[in-house]
């Protein structure tokens, strides 16, 4: 008998709601050492399977690096743990003593859980944690191109909980994902909460179904030399930082900016450090692979230089470790330009911090607003006359921006979801964590009277007053009318 696959999953969906549901209720039940405990053994299990859910994101996506999706899982069952673990999540959260304020957190309920194909299982490491930490259950929706290796993922951290008492539906995942099951998860009664990363499409798609949502918008990240940056290091950094796992983080940069008096330099410590940098035919080469039907073309998404060299029919050397092209124009003609998830950049020349301040603005306006900016200064006047104005929710200054952005070189909240506030159309600016996926109840005590202001009667009118008919003396008008007779020589 044949089974429209839509419809099973959509079936699927609910099955998975109406137990977490039930596991919502019993998890809300539970202390803030209860719920602690299952966290922490969600993160041990998450810690000890680290490498092979990494072999299987490979596997499955063809994205990225083994060694790097190993190093994300473990940034989320180690740092980000620890970012959280010891947070007041149950319960009365602050007395604010002084104002007579308490504030007392209440779980949202069910969390939609959206997960990319970039990154899988570090992603659903990190929404299972805070989401559980925050007292909720969590469904998620893996990407298609992703589906085994995130319910994999999703199966260990719900075994992980169980065994230190979590109840039963707490962490689930949809086996069949389809546009059917995504719509049906966003926009069911039973959500209360869609924390969305993926593409711009389907992140819009959050904000449409009538629920809350945190979403994330694209990072066409642009970095900034300034004249006065340590060479050396700063380029070490945006290497690093932009071949970790072939570029797969949205917040790796996707284009560096360079003074001109720096800009000799910088090339040659680029080429030490193994960048390619390709010549005009091997720049229009690359050019014609990068951009597909309007887009990014998803066949370079996390390949290596010589994996997107071979699809542009062009020879780069085998330890190449990323590929450069200088470029002028900023827009989808150009698509060195544009948000690459690769390891691929461009490279700008500014005469002045200012001019490098316009051109890193407009690489944000053409794909990455509200994401990430970064910048490699030792003047801070520089520093802070350069970020003031910027779109940018993270500013992240002598650091690669991967790391930088999720927290893990800064002292930025640890998170694999990054916001992008107003300029990116999304509802915050924060690096999401447990705290945005509880509500917040005041218990407020009455600390003083309300003052009201003393209201005065209106004064009467009087007969002989300047408001009322005016009176004179029998003498007085004897003699106006005496002035007025002479007036008229009568």
């Amino acid at each position: 008998m044949m089974i429209d696959t839509d419809l099973a999953s959509v079936q699927e969906v609910r099955d998975c709601l109406a137990l977490a549901k039930t596991a919502q209720k019993v998890l809300q039940q539970m202390t803030q050492s209860q719920i602690d405990q299952i966290v922490q053994s969600m993160a041990n299990a998450a810690r000890e399977e680290a490498k092979r859910l990494a072999v299987m994101a490979v596997e499955e996506t063809g994205f990225g690096k083994v060694a790097d999706k190993l190093t994300k899982n473990l940034f989320a069952a180690n740092d980000i743990y620890q970012a959280i673990k010891a947070r007041k999540t149950v319960g009365i959260i602050s007395r604010d003593e002084a104002n007579r304020v308490w504030e007392v957190a209440q779980p949202v309920g069910i969390v939609a859980g959206i997960v990319p194909s970039t990154n899988p299982t570090s992603t659903t490491i990190f929404k299972a944690l805070i989401a559980v930490k925050a007292g909720n259950a969590i469904v998620f929706s893996p990407h298609p191109a992703a589906a085994k290796c995130t319910l994999e993922t999703a199966r260990l951290m719900q075994e992980a909980a169980e065994r230190a008492g979590g109840p039963a539906g707490l962490i689930s995942c949809i086996a069949q994902p389809t546009m059917a099951a995504v719509q049906e998860l966003m926009t069911h009664k039973m959500t209360d909460v869609i924390l969305a990363t993926g593409g711009t499409a389907m992140v819009k798609a959050a904000y449409s179904s009538g629920k809350p949502a945190f979403g994330v918008g694209p990072g066409n990240v642009p970095v900034y030399l300034h004249e006065s940056a340590d060479v050396p290091t700063a380029v070490g950094h945006i290497v690093a930082s932009k071949t970790f796992d072939n570029g797969t983080i949205c917040s790796s940069e996707q284009a560096i900016v360079v003074d001109q008096s720096i800009k000799r330099k910088v090339i040659a410590e680029l080429k030490q450090q193994g960048a390619y940098f390709l010549d005009d035919h091997e720049k229009k080469q690359t050019a014609a692979v990068i951009m597909a039907g309007g887009g990014l073309n998803a066949q370079i998404v996390g390949k290596s230089p010589q994996a997107i060299a071979e699809m542009a029919g062009i020879l780069v050397p085998d330890d190449a470790r990323l590929l450069i092209a200088e470029e002028t124009g900023i827009g989808k003609a150009y698509p060195f330009s544009i948000e690459k998830l690769s390891p691929i950049l461009a490279l700008y020349t500014a005469g002045d911090w200012q001019e490098a301040s316009d051109i890193c603005h407009r690489l944000l306006e053409l794909g990455g607003l509200g994401h990430t900016i970064g910048i490699h200064c030792q003047d801070l006047q520089v520093v802070e006359a350069f970020c003031i104005d910027k779109p940018a929710s993270r500013i992240i200054v002598n650091s690669g921006t991967t790391f930088g952005a999720i927290g893990a070189t800064t002292g930025i909240q640890p998170s694999m979801t990054l916001g992008c506030g107003s300029f990116g159309n999304n509802i915050t600016s924060d690096n999401i964590g447990p705290e945005h996926l509880f509500n917040v109840k005041r218990v407020a005590f009455g600390i003083r009277e309300m003052k009201q202001k003393e209201v005065v009667p209106e004064a009467k009118a009087q007969p002989n007053s300047a408001a009322g008919q005016m009176t004179v003396s029998r003498e007085e008008v004897m003699e106006i009318i005496k002035s007025v007779l002479a007036e008229m020589k009568l």
